[in-house]
């Protein structure tokens, strides 16, 4: 999108995912993500996404998508976890708003997830520098 923010997902030898990189405001940045391949992913009847993860003090969004696409609506929840501690999160869907390109949707149909087919994470609001969010779980209840 013409920012120089980067990011990676990567396996930690101690069992867990790390989503870590630097984002940066040049060339209009200010943001990075990491998501899914789209997969079979739909739970009819969840209610939350729990998630457990080791903050580093600053904010994150988790994204739901209920397309393959490449760019469409993004359904957003953010989360602000404790640095340095391990934490279960409960996000509840329906506290998911849809975006496009980072703008609220008002015209978007709820997230159906039942539908779910693929999953992310962000980090964004113009917090300049590096990140690292580890991740040991994802579930849908």
């Amino acid at each position: 999108m013409g920012g120089v923010s980067s990011s990676r997902l990567r396996h930690d030898p101690a069992g867990h995912a790390v989503f870590e990189g630097e984002v940066s405001l040049q060339h209009g940045g200010g943001f990075a993500s990491v998501r899914s391949a789209a997969l079979p992913l739909g739970a009819p009847l969840a209610q939350a996404c729990v998630i457990e993860v080791f903050g580093d003090g600053k904010r994150y969004k988790f994204n739901l998508r209920t397309d393959d696409a490449f760019d469409g609506v993004n359904y957003q929840a953010a989360f602000e976890p404790p640095a340095g501690t391990w934490t279960v999160l409960r996000l509840p869907l329906d506290a998911f708003v849809p975006t496009f390109r980072g703008r609220r949707m008002t015209d978007a149909a709820p997230l159906d997830p039942a539908r779910l087919r693929q999953v992310g994470l962000m980090i964004a609001d113009r917090q300049v520098g590096r990140f690292a969010l580890a991740v040991r779980s994802i579930t849908l209840q």
